[in-house]
């Protein structure tokens, strides 16, 4: 298996030359992508535009959102954009799609009530798949309607893979019904290993099958102390009872993290550098990073 490291920025304040300062060097490090979240009412960039920004600073380093939110978006334009973006790359896109997040400042941005998000999706992301494969699309369906649409200009990567977020049961099943591979977060290797047996039941039960290396994470990590409201959040809303076991303390911790999501099968791991290193010290986050991480790389 080809287990890859990646690195998650939120980039919130950055300037472009920061970002492409750091674009640069974590592919001269050896990292495989760079990724940026989606909050469309937070002060982090929105990812598809800081994404093309970073494929012009660099030439090898594949970029991703994590997670792009659909529900809201046009998925004529949405197709459009980011095949866009993977032509202009050289076939460099790494996509994860999601729902977004429970917040209603977040819905109201995306124009869509919690309650229509999951069926919006199952609509939306067959829609991209059909744009991307350069087909004349005729839909008539709960949302969108098409007469023989296509959009133009189509991928480089045929086909351009659509992995999935998400841990509620019914988020694993939509995974295994529409993904092409699961990339969760706040999640320890355990808890991963017992999503994905839900996911592949999921996929068989819909006549597919995932690629066993099309298995991932998403692996925030701190230098210090979970602050206590943070880990009161994360235990509150269930997401952990040890906020420490899915936001590992230091270096040491985070190898040791990484280290089980290999042993469970998820080679493709995206580490969030912590939101508090200020950006005079980012090259040295990164080559501590590098040095704690990068020899897991197959």
């Amino acid at each position: 298996m080809k287990v890859r490291i990646a690195i998650g920025v939120d980039a919130a304040g950055w300037s472009g030359d920061r970002l492409a300062d750091v674009a640069r060097r974590a592919e001269g490090l050896g990292f495989d992508s760079i990724w940026f979240p989606e909050r469309a009412t937070g002060p982090r960039p929105d990812p598809v535009a800081a994404l093309g920004f970073v494929a012009g600073a660099t030439t090898r380093l594949k970029l991703g959102p994590s997670v792009l939110v659909v529900p809201g978006r046009n998925p004529a334009l949405l197709a459009g954009a980011l095949a866009t973006l993977d032509r202009l790359s050289g076939g460099r896109l790494l996509l994860a799609v999601g729902l977004g997040i429970p917040d209603r400042h977040e819905q109201a941005a995306f124009g869509v009530e919690r309650s229509e998000r999951a069926a919006l999706f199952d609509e939306v992301l067959p829609l991209l798949r059909r744009f991307w494969s350069g087909e004349a699309v005729v839909h008539d369906g709960p949302r969108y309607r098409y007469d023989g649409l296509r959009v133009e200009p189509t991928p480089i990567q045929a086909p351009l893979e659509a992995w999935l977020g998400g841990r509620a049961r019914s988020e694993l099943r939509r995974v295994g019904r529409l993904g092409d591979g699961w990339l969760p977060s706040f999640t320890t290797p355990a808890q991963a290993a017992e999503g994905r047996i839900v996911v592949e039941a999921a996929a068989a039960e819909a006549g597919r099958a995932i690629d066993e290396e099309h298995y991932g994470a998403l692996v925030p990590y701190a230098h210090a102390e979970l602050p206590p409201a943070l880990a009161e959040v994360l235990v509150r809303r269930g997401i952990a009872d040890d906020p420490a076991a899915v936001i590992p303390v230091g270096l040491d911790a985070l190898r040791r993290s990484l280290e089980g999501f290999v042993a469970e099968g998820f080679t493709k791991l995206v580490v969030q550098l912590p939101g508090d290193v200020a950006p005079d010290d980012l090259d040295g986050e990164l080559a501590a990073l590098a040095d704690a991480t990068l020899d897991l790389q197959t």
